[in-house]
């Protein structure tokens, strides 16, 4: 399990940016699951939909992105303060199944397809209640800073 602290250890990104609260699985190389809690809270809501909040796809992407690095940089043994970044550089075979609202845990895993030369593929899913919300081919490309 990793709490909140040690996942900015592995990821650059702060409010209102940070897209995973939690991981509560994880093993080297091969997988990892997480979730993200959303609250009506978040400031994509005041304009995604003022009548019908409901929390943009891109951003479900983005979350399963960020969850993948923190596999990536675990796998390799490195954090950010190392000098490496992972950016998304993908997503392929991308759907959407159900909205996902405020209230909503947004339970994410995340499988290394493969990795070469600092390109990563992780076959990913989002769920909310068991019921898949999104599935993703992502992409994620390895750098030094």
């Amino acid at each position: 399990m990793m709490y909140i602290n040690e996942i900015l250890e592995y990821l650059p990104h702060r409010y209102p940016f940070l897209l995973v609260d939690r991981v509560t699985d994880i093993e080297s190389g091969k997988s990892i699951k997480g979730y993200k809690n959303v609250s009506f809270n978040e400031p994509f809501f005041e304009g995604h939909f003022p009548d019908n909040p409901i929390m943009p796809g891109v951003l479900i992407i983005e979350a399963m992105a960020q969850l993948s690095g923190i596999l990536g940089f675990v796998t390799v043994g490195r954090k950010p303060v190392d000098g490496l970044v992972q950016y998304l550089a993908g997503a392929r075979k991308v759907r959407f199944k159900r909205p996902v609202r405020p209230g909503d845990q947004l339970c994410m895993e995340s499988e290394v397809v493969s990795t070469k030369r600092g390109i990563w593929k992780f076959e990913c899913r989002a769920l909310v209640n068991n019921e898949v919300a999104c599935v993703a081919e992502i992409l994620t490309a390895e750098r030094e800073v």
